[in-house]
């Protein structure tokens, strides 16, 4: 997995290979019922279509701490399964989040002899909190997209999460 400099760049890049085909790391990523199973175990809805919506709901958990039922709002911008998924991304997590314009998130999946290589490009222009949280330097908000991947990858590879 790599990943820039937070304070050096806007955008964040975090890749990981995961030994599993390419349609099924799609499927975790775009099905809510995967996508809530990892990560911070919040349901994520996609419209699959250019102008369809994106939504993140809180979990139990944020939501027992006073989190928004939506706390990511976006649009899909374009999809081309299950090789690429491009979308905003808007956190709603507080106020300065909340205040930020939206972001741009890029999933990119290339399959290679049923391992998949998955490449999270995050562009946070103009959104400084949500990049902090994002790129994990807010160690309260937990691991941000480092934290996502890698779960994802365990999820996939061995049926259970990690134990954060």
């Amino acid at each position: 997995m790599t990943t820039t400099n937070a304070t050096a760049t806007t955008t964040q890049v975090f890749r990981v290979y995961i030994n599993a085909p390419a349609q099924k790391v799609w499927d975790a990523i775009t099905d809510p019922e995967w996508n809530a199973r990892y990560g911070y175990h919040s349901r994520q809805e996609f419209e699959l279509r250019p102008g369809g919506a994106y939504r993140a709901f809180a979990s139990e958990d944020m939501a027992s701490h006073g989190a928004p039922n939506v706390i990511i709002d976006g649009e899909v911008l374009e999809v081309d399964p299950p090789r690429k998924l491009v979308q905003t991304w808007h956190a709603m997590f507080d106020e300065a989040t909340s205040a930020e314009p939206p972001t741009r998130l890029t999933w990119e999946l290339a399959e290679r002899g049923g391992v998949t290589e998955l490449t999270v490009t995050h562009n946070l222009e103009g959104a400084p909190a949500t990049l902090s949280i994002v790129s994990g330097a807010q160690a309260e908000a937990g691991g941000g997209w480092a934290m996502i991947v890698s779960d994802l990858k365990t999820l996939l590879e061995t049926g259970k999460t990690l134990d954060f």
